[in-house]
């Protein structure tokens, strides 16, 4: 990856910097101004190309429609023969695949199908709806238009043009059109490197018994769903003790590795929470707590040239992090084009009790009224730890530092998942 400047020197031209509580909006700044794209590129066959990221451009090799073709079933005729609006004889026959391989001459038509090419001779197509047959003649009326029902060639898209720009995600819709294209092979980005681990000497997996005080690590599933979606390579170091040694072994490990480190825990102020000391120690750190709910202790930073992400260890505030930062950076050094965040307002039927200072992004259900205006309502108790709120919402209810109570009945700003 290309480089970029160090922290210590971007950081040391803001006046407003405090890593103790970064503002949300302050911190997705600082983190992109440290995020280079991937360079390197393979070619994969287009089969398995789907949600991986376009390296170059794709320039179309021919027309699309490559002829003129019928768009609609009926007969192939001439202009001069629809201004007469008179009697046509059936000559042939016209199919996807199948071309009628005559000549078209005054007072003739031709059955077509749609997708047939258009027979020599003719530059319309009357609807079969539109014509009365008798035997091996048709009766057009009045009302036709020269070049009606037609697919002109290139008229979807011209030999040449860019149709498809690098940093795009291929969906189904580009697999498509890269096919229709007779590409049966695509250069991407290589995959991102993501490792990820949890600390905790308090988690275990599913499928083994708890002992007291022990709790099943459900942030490790979350987090492999959501880069699952990104189509990251993900590398599972499953959970580390709380032990200093271990975790600088671990980190070291995944920063010769990964790309991009993800852990969950270990970021806040407690005794055993060891992650900020060793990013001081072996790497450096851009911030460790934002100004938001839940979330709050989220560190960034790099160890090497490997991007570091310390998410909180409670379950909601691990999703909440990592939807509001870490998906968009993935994203950006994965080369791809920036995606648009959907935000709009809606009324909010709940009342909400918040104090000014902090970013809050509160789980809700977003739905229609009656009229079809949008209203939102929380799912109830907002703690970090409650992640069903999470199953359970369709969006964010974004609460902007500056704000207040909420009466029910006021216009939030949502930001649906």
């Amino acid at each position: 990856m290309e480089s970029k400047p160090s922290f210590l020197s971007t950081l040391e031209t803001m006046g407003d910097y405090d890593p103790d509580s970064m503002p949300v909006e302050q911190a997705r700044q600082l983190i992109q101004q440290f995020l280079a794209p991937l360079t390197e590129y393979e070619s994969i066959n287009l089969c398995d190309s789907l949600q991986r990221t376009l390296a170059a451009d794709i320039l179309s090799p021919m027309n699309v429609p490559p002829h003129d073709y019928s768009a609609m079933d009926g007969y192939a005729v001439r202009s001069e023969d629809l201004a007469k609006a008179g009697r046509l004889a059936i000559i042939g026959s016209a199919f996807a695949g199948r071309v009628f391989k005559g000549h078209v001459a005054a007072g003739e038509c031709v059955r077509i199908m749609t997708g047939a090419l258009i027979p020599e001779g003719c530059d319309s197509v009357v609807m079969q709806e539109h014509v009365q047959v008798a035997g091996s003649f048709i009766e057009i009326g009045e009302g036709h238009l020269r070049g009606q029902n037609i697919r002109l060639v290139g008229e979807d898209i011209t030999q040449g043009a860019t149709v498809l720009t690098r940093g795009q995600i291929i969906r189904p819709a580009e697999m498509g059109l890269m096919a229709s294209l007779g590409f049966s092979d695509v250069k991407v980005y290589r995959k991102l490197k993501v490792a990820l681990f949890s600390t905790g000497d308090e988690l275990q997996q599913p499928g083994t018994p708890l002992a007291p005080g022990e709790i099943y690590n459900s942030n490790r599933y979350t987090l492999l769903g959501m880069l699952g979606e990104l189509g990251v390579e993900v590398i599972d170091m499953g959970t580390i003790r709380d032990d200093k040694a271990s975790l600088k072994m671990a980190l070291l490990d995944a920063a010769e590795r990964a790309d991009v480190i993800i852990t969950s825990g270990g970021v806040s102020v407690g005794e055993a929470d060891y992650i900020k000391q060793l990013l001081a120690e072996i790497g450096e750190v851009v911030f460790w707590k934002i100004a938001m709910k839940p979330g709050k202790p989220l560190a960034y930073g790099k160890i090497g040239t490997c991007h570091f992400f310390g998410l909180p260890g409670n379950p909601v505030a691990v999703m909440v992090t990592f939807q509001q930062f870490v998906r968009d950076a993935l994203r950006a050094l994965m080369g791809q084009q920036p995606k648009l965040i959907i935000e709009f307002q809606a009324s909010c039927l709940s009342p909400i009790r918040k104090v000014p200072g902090r970013t809050e992004f509160q789980r809700g259900v977003l739905s229609k009224d009656k009229s079809g205006g949008w209203i939102v309502h929380t799912t109830g108790a907002q703690c970090s730890g409650i992640l069903s709120s999470m199953s359970k919402a369709n969006c964010f209810i974004v609460l902007p530092a500056s704000q207040g109570n909420i009466e029910a009945g006021s216009t939030v700003q949502v930001q649906p998942f």
